[in-house]
């Protein structure tokens, strides 16, 4: 089976599909493959915290009611995706962000799919387009 890393830009795309949005269709083609048992997800537990804070910024911008948003972090939580500790992907984060001027939040899920062999899966166009080149990161629109 297929193992990938994905991040909070495509797990937002499952729950906060909005009119005009790009590439819903392969987000939710990525989900129904993990939930029909095709595809493994990976992510790492900094994914949680900012999916969470995608939801919360839903509602503080009026696109979402609480009540929905709540809905949406139970349902995910609820999934069984395999979670690493950022501390065992930190050290080598740190050296990817700083070698190609990302983020460190961003280089965790890299050094994740670099750790696992397998490649990150974003909806992020820029990362995907400054390390694609370099390391294992796919942007969703060309996944399959």
């Amino acid at each position: 089976m297929k193992t990938v890393v994905v991040d909070a830009s495509v797990a937002a795309k499952w729950f906060l599909p909005r009119a005009g949005e790009t590439f819903t269709t392969e987000a939710e083609e990525l989900l129904d493959s993990y939930v029909a048992g095709e595809l493994r997800l990976l992510v790492p537990d900094l994914f949680w915290a900012e999916l969470a804070n995608i939801f919360w910024k839903a509602v503080r911008q009026g696109r979402w009611t609480r009540a929905a948003a709540e809905s949406a972090f139970v349902a995910i939580l609820n999934r069984t995706i395999p979670t690493i500790p950022v501390l065992t992907l930190l050290e080598d984060a740190f050296d990817i962000a700083l070698t190609f001027d990302r983020s460190v939040y961003d280089c965790v899920y890299v050094s994740l799919a670099v750790a696992s062999k397998c490649h990150l899966v974003t909806a992020d166009e820029r990362l995907a387009n400054a390390l694609a080149a370099h390391l294992p990161v796919k942007w969703l629109a060309s996944f399959k």
